[in-house]
């Protein structure tokens, strides 16, 4: 499960380390201290600790108040709201990387249109810069269509009861049958 969730983590763009923390705490039955989990991942202290504000800072993991222990260690434990971690990432990470790159998009359309526009550009570069604004202009709307689509799966989720879901089968067949 450890290797799993960290092999996960890096096809989602995290670091390995984040999924085999946020596995071990997943998968522990009480919350885990940093030193807990550098025993157990055999990784430093500091990896664990930099991973650790990074998952939670995600919403994936918090601290939690251990009754009984004196000492002064932070322990941890998961987050079991999948959605919420869905949720979390999409509204954070996934809506910002999609705000920003439409940003260097609408500043590279200005510059170009205001170098189209000077009587020194020659008309063979005028039209590679309609050829770019065409192109900028397809992954604009690229984009924006999943901006739509993220902030429409974001108000579904607030509202979804997953076990409503948790039965449904999807089948997919490669050629529809006739009279369908």
């Amino acid at each position: 499960m450890l290797d799993g969730l960290g092999q996960l983590a890096e096809y989602f763009g995290f670091s390995k380390v984040m999924g085999q923390l946020y596995a071990a705490l997943l998968m522990s039955p009480g919350p885990l201290s940093l030193d807990d989990m550098m025993d157990l991942l055999s990784i430093s202290k500091a990896s664990v600790s930099m991973n650790m504000r990074t998952l939670e800072h995600l919403g994936m993991v918090r601290q939690a108040w251990v009754r009984g222990r004196g000492d002064r260690r932070k322990y941890y434990e998961a987050e079991t709201d999948f959605w919420e971690i869905i949720a979390n990432i999409l509204s954070g990470r996934e809506m910002r990387d999609l705000a920003r790159a439409l940003d260097v998009m609408n500043n590279d359309v200005d510059r170009l249109r205001a170098t189209m526009d000077s009587d020194s550009v020659s008309e063979s570069d005028r039209e590679l810069a309609a050829l770019y604004l065409d192109r900028i202009h397809q992954m604009q709307v690229l984009f924006r269509f999943a901006q739509m689509i993220m902030s429409t799966i974001l108000a579904q989720v607030v509202e979804m009861d997953v076990e409503d879901i948790a039965s449904i089968e999807i089948h997919v067949d490669s050629e529809p049958e006739p009279g369908t």
